[in-house]
């Protein structure tokens, strides 16, 4: 059993979720065991699949979840590999043996085209199966999504922030997470500090390679409807990312740069998110 206060917080998250109607279950692929949440909803819109970032979990946008639900037909929020509830990879952990895994568990969980909401690593898995599979995507959110093709040194050194090996780095790069820092995040940096060593994030961050990343003319065939939101307290990414999505996602795509919104939007105001993306849906015409 992972122990630390992250995985207490985890399974207090998970149990609460299981008290408000969501079924965790797991889906095995040939990249590892893979935890899902899974809820119907009580509205008209496409079901929606929410994909969390490196050293994350599903858990983590529990109370997005629950807001999402009344307005969609189901929710969908795997763990990658390696994270949250999910088992440890059983082959390397390559960015294309992570991508399979997403690819399997949608897939194989949702029937019909989806909105598919990304944050971070997530979002950088959201463009990657929204290009393989246009067809299956009704509409794309994607949340300070990694996946832009920076500089190399800005690359080396975003890598590099997530290799933590101390307690104090992994409170410095939890303060960056949010646009206000909670009073209890330095309670949480052993713990953080422990799941970012865990051997499978440790391979996706070895194993990540600037030239896996989407092209600009990948990007601009992206043909259902994309949204943006780059909280104006992004402090993970570097700001080149926003403009290479600027200059690379199709016209048609909506970029919004929130107040109050960090690296995790769902962090900071989770009502807020979901509104933002029942309403982009909404608009997108599911």
């Amino acid at each position: 059993m992972k122990t630390g206060l992250l995985p207490l917080v985890e399974r207090a998250g998970r149990f609460a979720l299981n008290q408000r109607g969501f079924e965790s279950r797991t889906v095995s692929t040939r990249t590892a065991l893979v935890h899902v949440y899974e809820a119907s909803g009580y509205g008209k819109l496409p079901t929606t699949a929410v994909l969390h970032g490196i050293g994350s979990g599903a858990t983590s946008f529990a109370a997005t979840l629950v807001r999402l639900r009344p307005h969609v037909r189901r929710v969908v929020a795997p763990d990658l590999p390696a994270h949250g509830f999910s088992g440890s990879p059983t082959v390397r952990l390559t960015s294309k043996a992570l991508f399979d895994s997403v690819r399997e568990v949608l897939d194989r969980s949702i029937a019909e085209p989806m909105v598919l909401v990304g944050n971070s690593l997530g979002g950088a898995l959201a463009i990657e199966y929204a290009m393989a599979s246009p067809e299956r995507v009704c509409a794309l959110v994607l949340v300070s999504p990694a996946g832009a093709r920076v500089d190399p040194a800005e690359w080396e050194a975003l890598l590099r922030a997530f290799k933590i090996d101390s307690t104090a780095e992994a409170r410095r790069m939890l303060r960056r997470l949010y646009h206000r820092t909670p009073w209890y995040i330095s309670a949480l940096g052993k713990s953080f500090r422990d799941v970012m060593r865990r051997p499978g994030i440790r391979e996706i961050l070895e194993n990540a390679r600037l030239d896996d990343l989407p092209t600009p003319e990948r990007l601009r065939r992206l043909s259902m409807p994309v949204l943006l939101l780059w909280g104006r307290s992004e402090r993970v990414l570097p700001a080149s990312s926003l403009e290479y999505f600027r200059r690379c996602l199709p016209p048609h795509a909506v970029i919004e740069e929130p107040a109050g919104f960090g690296h995790c939007p769902h962090f900071d105001d989770p009502a807020r998110l979901a509104a933002r993306v029942v309403d982009f849906a909404r608009r997108a015409g599911g």
